[in-house]
């Protein structure tokens, strides 16, 4: 990615994070990268471009931390390693993370070929998870499986960045959200599972 794509696209993350999509003119993020407005339309057609290249760069994240079969690893310890490193990227990457979990207020609307990378993103979860329970009877019981661990993880992203981090002590929240995922894991029921499947 060349220089002004790449500064164009920190000053967006920057400036929606500071204040959602609404922050997000053209001549706001050009101001903040340091480009002309004409720049940013010859590198991204406008906003919806640059959201939309937020959007995929997010899900290509969310891709990579899924990315952890290695040899040496069971697959049970690589979905707790894709589990902490998607908490790592919520973390690192939060203006990507709170766009593409949907903190856009509705005024944003990825593209078809945004939405693309998030199905492949999911996907990835899904083959993990069916490493993990291989006696799932169906792609659908392994979506379903997939949808409870990042249900997991989102749930306590979300809920670190939720009034409720000032009530209880989130210090430890991501190893709280590991030792979720851990008992989901390890107490999956494969009979109930397979009944609703």
């Amino acid at each position: 990615m060349n220089q002004n794509k790449a500064k164009i696209l920190e000053a967006a993350s920057e400036l929606f994070l500071e204040g959602g999509t609404a922050a997000l003119s053209v001549r706001a993020i050009a101001k903040r990268a340091g480009v002309s407005t004409i720049g940013i339309y010859s590198h991204f057609e406008g906003k919806q471009g640059i959201l939309d290249a937020l959007y995929i760069e997010g899900f290509e994240q969310v891709a990579i931390a899924m990315d952890v079969l290695t040899p040496g690893l069971t697959a049970r310890d690589a979905v707790l390693q894709a589990s902490s490193n998607y908490l790592q990227l919520a973390e690192t990457h939060e203006a990507h993370y709170r766009l593409i979990f949907g903190e856009s207020n509705g005024a944003y609307a990825p593209s078809n070929s945004a939405k693309e990378e998030a199905i492949r993103a999911f996907a990835s979860l899904t083959d993990l998870v069916a490493k993990v329970f291989p006696a799932l009877p169906s792609q659908h019981s392994r979506e379903q499986a997939a949808v409870r661990v990042w249900a997991l993880l989102h749930g306590s992203v979300s809920l670190k960045h939720h009034a409720v981090a000032e009530l209880v002590d989130m210090s430890d929240w991501k190893a709280q959200a590991l030792a979720g995922v851990e008992i989901f894991i390890d107490g999956l029921d494969l009979e109930k599972t397979q009944e609703t499947a």
